[in-house]
């Protein structure tokens, strides 16, 4: 019986178009769906888009529009992201779905029934660009540190709050009985040290004549939810919660995939919400660093905003898939330019696996060489499956071109052009071929169509030179 597999992102927020940071976690998180398929898993594979809260209600109100038909417009830009990078995911959520209304307001009343939601008057500083409340602490010069451009909201009103702050054991518990139930340790380290400070309780929903657009709160029609507290929501709500308890059951709990900006609502808040509904906990939450350009954070005003859009225009969807995935973005943050890009594009793709399986190809076309396609490299697979299921896509990508380039080596060296018996051009080129076949299957998750490609050249009855793989920028 297969084992079941529950992957699901954030939900970006509607009102921009996609970015480079979220394309890096979706392709991260389709990689380790498409391996965990490979392995025979039963895989769902979850993502979609966020449509409430005050930036994209201001955002609607600027241009004249009504929020959901904004809403609606917008999501075409996050449906194209699926072609234009080869996703796999099985579930596309929005927000205002019907079924994940429903949920958040479920889920709203058994948390109150549990007696974790309460009403109270309440004075915060609220940065709309991260549509979380700010302490004093967390301010750089009076503004938020990753939106240093946006004017703080102070927001004066009763609403409802969720006792947060009674959940701090519980939380540092859940964290000492998993060592690895946020990865890497760094950010594990990170969020303990935040619960140890000991947590305060946040407020939940917002007026509904000040902000409408929100889900309805049960029995009480002047309030609307806070958006993070119906976003969350949307892990269960995509595998059948709460109408469904036998689909939920059998595919919660998941793991999720998240940008550093979101460790404390996925690992800590989100957590929260769940032990205080009775529902177990996430299975892991993988956390990615911040991608920069030229040792800044990409941002509309400085110009160094880099569209997935525009690296597929260039790069194709492969190549894309690749340069992204290479990244070790599980520790600093990383840095990223174009030129950095192409000259990483020319040195692996276009004269690395491109040159090899042209070179390789070709020579067997030429001698009418077939080989045996039983290929395997036990050692290698080994180290890549063990660096996929660390999400470590940058470290399994290392080890599939260590060998690609001594496969590269051997071929320079043994010059089997310059034979003439066709039986020691065999013995130099099948080896290398089988190679390249165990390596593209190890590819298939991370350049799906260039492994497809390379496996009909190689496991043809008679193998001929394919097109090019990657031209050169």
């Amino acid at each position: 019986m297969s084992k079941k597999f529950y992957i699901t992102t954030t939900l970006p927020y509607i009102n921009a178009d996609p970015h480079i940071g979220f394309a890096l976690e979706i392709i991260r998180a389709d990689a380790l769906a498409r391996f965990k398929r490979a392995q025979g898993d039963d895989v769902f594979f979850n993502t979609g888009t966020d449509e409430h809260g005050l930036k994209i209600y201001q955002k609607a109100q600027e241009l004249g529009m009504d929020v959901q038909k904004y809403c609606d417009e917008h999501v075409e830009g996050w449906y194209k992201l699926k072609n234009a990078l080869n996703l796999s995911y099985d579930n596309f959520i929005r927000t205002t779905d019907e079924h994940h209304i429903k949920a958040a307001q479920e889920f709203w009343r058994r948390a109150m029934a549990n007696g974790y939601i309460y009403k109270k008057q309440y004075k915060i500083k609220y940065c709309v660009g991260c549509e979380l409340e700010k302490t004093d602490s967390e301010l750089v010069d009076g503004k938020c540190p990753l939106h240093p451009n946006r004017e703080l909201e102070v927001i004066e009103e009763e609403n409802y709050f969720f006792k947060f702050s009674e959940f701090q054991n519980k939380l540092l518990e859940l964290y000492k009985n998993n060592h690895d139930f946020v990865v890497p340790a760094t950010r594990l380290n990170e969020i303990k040290k935040f619960v140890e400070m000991g947590l305060e309780d946040f407020s939940i929903s917002r007026l509904k004549s000040k902000m409408p657009w929100g889900v309805p709160i049960p029995n009480d029609d002047e309030q609307v939810m806070y958006v993070w507290f119906d976003a969350l929501v949307n892990y269960i709500s995509a595998i059948g919660w709460p109408d469904d308890e036998e689909k939920f059951n059998s595919w919660w709990p998941g793991v999720q995939v998240a940008g550093k900006d979101n460790l404390r609502q996925q690992s800590a808040m989100w957590q929260a919400m769940l032990m205080a509904v009775g529902s177990p906990n996430s299975e892991k939450i993988y956390i990615n660093s911040f991608i920069t350009s030229n040792g800044q954070k990409m941002s509309k005003s400085l110009g160094n905003v880099i569209s997935p859009y525009e690296m597929i225009d260039k790069y194709g969807t492969d190549g894309t898939r690749y340069l992204l995935l290479s990244l070790n973005t599980f520790s600093d943050d990383m840095d990223i330019t174009w030129q950095g890009m192409d000259d990483k594009f020319n040195a692996d793709l276009a004269n690395g696996l491109g040159n090899l399986v042209a070179r390789v190809s070709n020579l067997l076309e030429k001698n009418e060489i077939s080989i045996n396609v039983d290929a395997k490299n036990e050692e290698l697979k080994n180290k890549v499956v063990e660096q996929i299921e660390l999400f470590r896509s940058d470290e399994a990508i290392k080890f599939i071109w260590e060998v690609l380039r001594k496969c590269d080596e051997v071929l320079t060296i043994k010059q089997p052009w310059k034979m003439a018996d066709t039986d020691k051009i065999k013995n130099v080129l099948e080896p290398i071929a089988q190679n390249i076949l165990v390596c593209a299957d190890l590819l298939l998750p991370i350049m799906p169509e260039t492994a497809a490609k390379i496996k009909d050249v190689f496991t043809a009855k008679e193998i001929k030179k394919g097109e090019s793989l990657f031209p050169r920028i």
